[in-house]
């Protein structure tokens, strides 16, 4: 009974009662739907104040700007090189196994109206508005529940900063964001309870609203996909742990109950906030943390980097196009922007692919109803690589930061903790 004892152990339990409803019961597992995206906006309604508390509390406490740049940049830095490894081993991968031939699909035999919707959203996300979205027109805006993560955290970094400006007349406000802060991270523990709910709810849905059977034609895609994700941890992650000084897959095992959350709910953001806890525990400050890992969801999706390149090569490979070196570097170039604040849109991954693969005219759009089907199933994947790749940034900015103890991580890596047991 031990294994009941531990959250994931009962997500583990809950998916799998979830899938069996969903295979055998269709009608009842679509209707389940509900409580995955009940307990989604759960984990969505406490994030903002969240992070909110943690940025403010770490920069007003430290009282170092220099530090919010320095880290900032770091991070920028990072992202930037590892999603750009994200983006070419997919590229490579997908050359080398080549997952779309065979398919041998004529563009006169596709339905455009099955994706009309993504590329009209598409169409109106370009570069231009990841940074116009940064700024909210009003303080509660940040809050309201748009999912732009960007905003909460230009919220906080100005209100740490003149928080850490007006002396005496700050300390009761940062005293009171200290104990609202608890109070927010309890709730979460609370919420977290609900994640084997969650995760029977959407699971449910998944298999009864796609089917198992959907997967047969499109299995090679999806090995592919997984199989890149598999590589990037492995060799990318992995040799920059080893370089910290610890071994991803121990850092895997240690958030287990947040990347087994995600895996059921298909999204990154039901491990976030816990994700953070365990990151404090981990030797990362709170200022780190609370910078990092925000400004990753936007601009580190590992997941979706790779994600963006190998359904944008299968779909020319299956309708027998061509693509030159040069068009598959232009597609590389366009993913390294497009993918950037995509975080933050309904149906990101594949809205995000629709702007991609419209750089390519060569290929048609309406290509991407070959995988229509199955980007349910491949979103567990985006979202796990995400988490991990997130989690894997923050440890590395604490250590470029020399506040990370490697000896006090690598002991904590030992003894995987509970969300369940965290206290805000």
């Amino acid at each position: 009974m031990k294994f009941f004892k531990p959250l994931y152990g009962r997500v583990l339990i809950a998916m799998i009662a979830g899938a069996l409803i969903g295979a055998f019961a269709p009608t009842q597992g679509v209707q389940l739907k509900i409580l995955g995206d009940l307990f989604i906006n759960l984990v969505k309604m406490i994030i903002g104040p969240v992070i909110f508390c943690t940025v403010v509390l770490g920069i007003a406490g430290t009282g170092d700007m220099k530090k919010v740049g320095r880290v900032g940049g770091k991070a920028l830095l990072y992202f930037e090189v590892v999603s750009t490894f994200a983006l070419a081993i997919g590229l490579v991968v997908v050359n080398i196994l080549k997952p779309g031939s065979g398919f041998n699909v004529k563009p006169q035999d596709l339905d455009p109206s099955l994706i009309a919707d993504y590329q009209h959203k598409a169409a109106a996300t370009s570069a231009l508005d990841i940074f116009t979205h940064i700024i909210p027109k009003t303080f509660a805006d940040a809050f309201s529940g748009n999912g732009d993560l960007l905003q909460v955290l230009l919220i906080a970094i100005l209100f740490g900063y003149a928080l850490s400006h007006v002396g005496e007349h700050g300390k009761p406000v940062y005293t009171f964001i200290q104990s609202l802060s608890h109070v927010f991270f309890k709730i979460v523990n609370v919420i977290m309870l609900a994640a084997p709910v969650g995760a029977f709810g959407a699971m449910a849905f998944t298999i009864a609203k796609f089917g198992l059977g959907s997967l047969a034609p499109l299995l090679k895609l999806m090995g592919c996909f997984y199989l890149t994700c598999l590589l990037f941890i492995a060799i990318v992650l992995g040799s920059i742990a080893w370089y910290v000084g610890f071994s991803v897959w121990r850092f895997i095992n240690y958030i287990r109950d947040e990347l087994l959350t995600v895996l059921a709910t298909s999204s990154s953001e039901s491990g976030l906030v816990p994700l953070m806890e365990k990151l404090e525990r981990l030797g990362c400050s709170k200022s780190t943390v609370g910078l990092v890992v925000p400004a990753g969801y936007s601009f580190n999706l590992d997941g979706t980097n790779i994600y963006l390149t190998i359904a944008a090569i299968f779909v020319a490979q299956a309708m027998n196009i061509e693509l030159t070196l040069g068009h598959q570097l232009s597609l590389l170039l366009v993913a390294m922007v497009t993918s950037k604040g995509a975080s933050g849109v309904t149906g990101a991954g594949f809205i995000t692919l629709a702007a991609t693969l419209a750089v390519v005219p060569e290929v048609p759009v309406a290509g991407l109803a070959l995988i229509l089907g199955i980007d349910r199933f491949m979103s567990e994947a985006r979202a796990l690589t995400n988490i991990i790749g997130n989690g894997v940034a923050t440890l590395v900015i604490s250590k470029w930061e020399n506040e990370l103890n490697v000896v006090h991580l690598r002991h904590e890596l030992l003894k995987p903790v509970s969300v369940t047991q965290l206290e805000g």
